[in-house]
């Protein structure tokens, strides 16, 4: 299908080019010679053939450059060369049978002039090798719709052992002894303990004041 359209593109494109091109050089060619004429200038005179021109060249370049099909520009180069090829055969027939009376917007169309001076066959070569590359008569290449992964690198490094929101990563293990934890400095459980001086059942601790020595029943400051 795509090389269909290349083909009607290019049938298309070939005649207007043409028309687009013999334009444009008519005009810039009397403007040019009218301000010799008069010695004097306007760029603004320029723009309608600059115009035209420019749309030749662009629908040249789309024809010649896009990688849709090199039937186009074969299809284009072929009908632009032709006339120009018929000079070396028979000139006076291919003169005749170029319309000499067309007029555009009430200008003159002077079809014979790119023929003559060669244009034509210049931009019919052009397109004519742009058939000769390679990558016009490939197809575009397909995304892959499969859900096959991809194969494995031998080469590519290992991936992480974490996960990316764990940073940074944790520090690897390091073969140190191993330390008693920190204590309270309270005694083991099973640590045998002193036991404590009996008190006498007769005597509370919170009956009499402590004692800080033993004196003599006798002695004077017992009274």
């Amino acid at each position: 299908m795509r090389h269909l359209w290349s083909f009607l593109a290019g049938l298309v494109v070939a005649p207007v080019t043409w028309v687009l091109i013999t334009l444009g050089q008519d005009g810039s060619g009397r403007t040019v010679d009218r301000w010799v004429e008069i010695g004097t200038y306007s760029t603004a005179n320029l723009i309608e053939p600059a115009v035209y021109l420019g749309v030749a060249g662009i629908l040249l370049g789309l024809v010649g450059t896009l990688r849709t099909s090199p039937v186009g520009p074969l299809v284009a180069g072929l009908l632009l060369v032709t006339p120009y090829v018929g000079m070396f055969i028979a000139p006076f027939t291919v003169l005749d049978r170029i319309p000499s009376d067309w007029k555009v917007l009430g200008d003159p169309l002077p079809l014979r002039q790119p023929v003559q001076d060669g244009t034509l066959f210049l931009i019919g070569l052009l397109l004519l090798m742009a058939v000769f590359s390679a990558q016009r008569w490939r197809r575009w290449p397909q995304p892959a719709t499969g859900s096959e992964p991809a194969p494995a690198d031998d080469d590519a490094p290992p991936p992480p052992s974490f996960a990316t929101s764990d940073w940074p990563p944790p520090p690897p293990a390091r073969s140190e002894p191993d330390t008693a934890p920190l204590t309270l400095g309270y005694p083991d459980l099973d640590t045998p303990t002193e036991p404590l001086p009996r008190r006498t059942s007769s005597e509370s601790p919170w009956s009499a004041p402590p004692r800080y020595g033993a004196k003599p029943e006798n002695s004077t400051d017992n009274r």
